[in-house]
């Protein structure tokens, strides 16, 4: 079929390689971004394209991006700079041009800071030979960290955010789409609009996949995981990337995003204070519950090979308690920062420009003060 379908049972598992599209938007000098790339090289897979799209010429990923096909000429890649202003979402404006270039029926969305393994694209694929499967997503394992933004990106991402991804894909059957790694055919995309029609959507991933499901097509969690390279975060990236996302999810979730805070146990156990105040007891509690969030969050890095230092998972309490705090601050308001651009939040998480003259601007305007003057 013309979009990438194979009817049921045809081909077996080992037999079904059809050929891939690898859409790569690209931004800046990820942490490890030379190795990431090079890995999507090494697939042992019989065919597929590389597209790596940027803004423009002098982003410094271009040239690591040049090195790269410089060095594997056999492989199909490509750099493409286009879409700078397809778009309020500036992976989105990336992904339209490739899109359009790209060769093959099946097309994979795949974030700079991605590490794989060579049987990535075969297990990856898998899923797609029933044809009710509209949309394969993967499991995310956060590996690095050698600063204390990098450490707390990783330990989050291995604890709280596989925790809940795996949680309502076992108990309530919903698979969570990361895109950081998301498998579509091009037919599936194009019948829900394409990427043009997430170009100001900020949690696009998100919306892709309950189009998809509105199609009547499955969304599958795929449980091969792939590595999120993060090494040299500061703790402003840290506390930023997680202000946004806590406020993608108060945009799509509403009132239940207020439960989310009931399952951080270590920042409520310091609302004991306010019931009690200091003493022992209270004093008790909190180390109780950090000692075993702490051993929890050993356990599943030991479980999924995150290969962090052991004595990092020692400030896994802290962590919390700074998810904690961003929790209400991404209630507080409804912007965003993003590539030096303040945007609005709206409904479905969709993005406009944030007013630069009336009584609105200037709240705004000290708002954009006061984060500069915390520096974060």
């Amino acid at each position: 079929m013309k979009d990438g379908r194979q009817p049921r049972g045809t081909e077996n598992e080992i037999e079904f390689h059809p050929p891939i599209s690898i859409l790569k938007p690209l931004h800046g000098l990820d942490d490890h971004l030379y190795g990431n790339l090079e890995s999507f090289c090494l697939q042992d897979y019989p065919e597929y394209e590389i597209l790596c799209c940027f803004e423009d010429h002098n982003d410094p990923a271009y040239r690591v991006a040049q090195n790269i096909k410089n060095k594997f000429p056999q492989r199909s890649i490509s750099l493409i700079v286009e879409g700078k202003d397809a778009g309020l979402n500036p992976k989105v404006s990336r992904l339209i041009p490739a899109c359009q270039r790209a060769q093959y029926p099946y097309l994979l969305v795949s974030d700079s800071n991605v590490m794989v393994a060579s049987d990535y694209l075969k297990q990856i694929i898998r899923p797609m030979q029933d044809p009710y499967t509209g949309l394969v997503t993967n499991l995310i394992r956060g590996v690095g960290a050698k600063t204390i933004g990098s450490l707390f990106e990783n330990l989050h991402l291995n604890s709280f955010i596989l925790g809940n991804v795996c949680f309502l894909k076992k108990f309530f059957n919903i698979p969570c789409v990361i895109g950081k790694s998301m498998l579509l055919r091009r037919g599936d995309l194009e019948s829900i609009g394409g990427f043009e029609a997430f170009k100001d959507v900020l949690a696009e991933d998100h919306f892709i996949g309950e189009r998809i499901k509105k199609r009547g097509q499955k969304v599958v969690l795929s449980s091969y995981m792939v590595n999120n390279v993060n090494e040299y975060w500061g703790l402003n990236k840290f506390l930023n990337r997680h202000l946004r996302w806590g406020k993608i999810r108060w945009k799509v979730m509403g009132y239940k995003y207020i439960f989310e805070v009931m399952i951080n146990p270590v920042f409520l156990s310091f609302f004991s204070f306010i019931v009690e105040g200091p003493s022992s007891r209270v004093w008790m509690l909190i180390a109780s519950v950090g000692f075993i969030k702490v051993a929890g969050d050993y356990y599943i890095g030991k479980k999924i090979d995150a290969r962090l230092h052991p004595l990092g998972y020692l400030l896994s309490p802290v962590k919390d308690l700074l998810i904690g705090l961003i929790w209400f601050l991404s209630i507080a308001n409804d912007t965003v920062v993003w590539r030096g651009r303040r945007l609005l939040i709206k409904e479905n998480t969709v993005l406009s420009p944030c007013p630069k003259k009336g009584i609105w601007a200037w709240r705004y305007r000290v708002m954009d003060w006061t984060r500069s003057k915390l520096a974060w």
